[in-house]
C-alpha cells in the first residue's frame, strides 16, 4: 500500500480550492482540490503557471465532480523529476502515481498548453485511468524540429535575463487578450511568481525535446481540442490543424487568449463538463 499522507501547502488562491501535498511512490505532488460528485476531473497547467490558476474554473465544476489540479513536478511544492531532459511519459508516470495514491481509477483529464503534451504522454500509459481527454491550446512540442534549439535558447535566456519576477510581469500581455481585466492579469502574474527555476528548465526541455504526435492514446472517440480565438501562442490555426490531422473534435473559446481558462472560466468549465457525461470525445 502506498503512503498517501498529506502535508498542508500555503494557499495562494481561493480558500475553497484546498491545497495539500500527497506522498506517492515517485515523490511528493502538491495539489489543489474542491468539489464532490460521481466524477473526477484532473487539471494540468501549462509551462508558466500552476495549480492555483485553475481556481475559478474548478469552482464552477465543483458541484458536479471532485476536481483536482496538480502542480507539475518541479512546480510549486511538487518534487522535481530525476530526469534532466524529461519526456511527457516521465511527467505521466508521476501523474499516475498521484492518481494511485489518491485512489482514483477513472477521470476526465484536462491539459492546457504544455499540460496537453503531458496528458498525451499519460494517454500512452497502459495504466491510464482517463476515459476522456480535453485539451486547450495544446503545445505540440519541438522534438525533431530544427527550431528546438532556438526555442530552448530563447526561453532559457529570457529566464536568465529577467528572472521569475520579470517573466511573470511580462506574461499577461502574451497569455491574455486585450480585453482581459486587471484581476485576470494579476492572476497570471501571481501564478507565474510561484515558478521554480529548476522545474521551469525541466519543462523547457520537455517542450523542446518531445512531440505530442508520437503519442497515440488520444483518439477521435476520447479527445476534444479547443483554443482561445485570440490565442497568439498556440494559435487557432495551429490547434485546428492538429485536431484535423487526428480527427479530433475542435472548437474555439470565444473572447480568450492563450490562458483561456483564466479569461473565460465559465465557457471552459462548460466545455469540460460536456466530457463528464459523454461516452465519446464528441459533444
Amino acid at each position: 500500500m502506498h503512503d498517501s499522507s498529506v502535508t498542508p501547502v500555503a494557499a495562494v488562491s481561493e480558500p475553497a480550492f484546498t491545497a495539500r501535498r500527497v506522498s506517492t511512490r515517485l515523490g511528493d505532488v502538491a495539489i489543489r482540490e474542491c468539489g464532490h460528485g460521481p466524477h473526477t476531473i484532473v487539471l494540468l497547467h501549462g509551462i508558466s503557471s500552476g495549480a492555483g490558476s485553475w481556481a475559478q474554473c474548478a469552482g464552477l465544476l465543483a458541484d458536479r465532480a471532485h476536481v483536482i489540479a496538480w502542480d507539475a513536478p518541479g512546480y510549486g511544492e511538487s518534487d522535481p523529476l530525476p530526469q534532466a531532459t524529461p519526456l511527457a511519459t516521465d511527467y505521466a508516470a508521476r501523474l499516475d502515481a498521484l492518481l494511485d495514491a489518491l485512489g482514483i481509477s477513472d477521470c476526465v483529464l484536462v491539459g492546457h498548453s504544455l499540460g496537453a503534451l503531458m496528458a498525451a504522454g499519460y494517454s500512452s500509459l497502459p495504466t491510464s485511468r482517463a476515459r476522456a481527454y480535453v485539451v486547450f491550446s495544446p503545445a505540440l512540442g519541438y522534438g525533431g524540429s530544427p527550431r528546438a534549439d532556438q526555442v530552448r535558447q530563447g526561453r532559457l535566456a529570457n529566464l536568465d535575463q529577467l528572472g521569475i519576477a520579470g517573466m511573470a510581469k511580462a506574461l499577461p500581455a502574451r497569455l491574455l487578450s486585450d480585453a482581459a481585466d486587471e484581476p485576470q492579469r494579476a492572476a497570471v502574474t501571481a501564478n507565474a511568481m510561484r515558478l521554480n527555476q529548476a522545474g521551469y528548465r525541466q519543462a523547457v526541455e520537455l517542450l523542446c525535446g518531445d512531440d505530442i504526435n508520437r503519442y497515440s492514446g488520444f483518439t477521435p472517440e476520447n479527445c476534444r481540442v479547443y483554443c482561445g480565438d485570440k490565442d497568439i501562442v498556440t494559435t487557432p490555426e495551429q490547434s485546428a490543424a492538429y485536431a484535423q490531422t487526428h480527427g479530433f473534435a475542435f472548437g474555439l473559446v470565444e473572447g480568450a487568449g492563450h490562458a483561456c481558462y483564466i479569461e473565460q472560466p465559465a465557457r471552459v468549465a462548460a466545455l469540460i463538463g460536456q466530457a463528464l457525461t459523454s461516452k465519446t470525445g464528441r459533444a
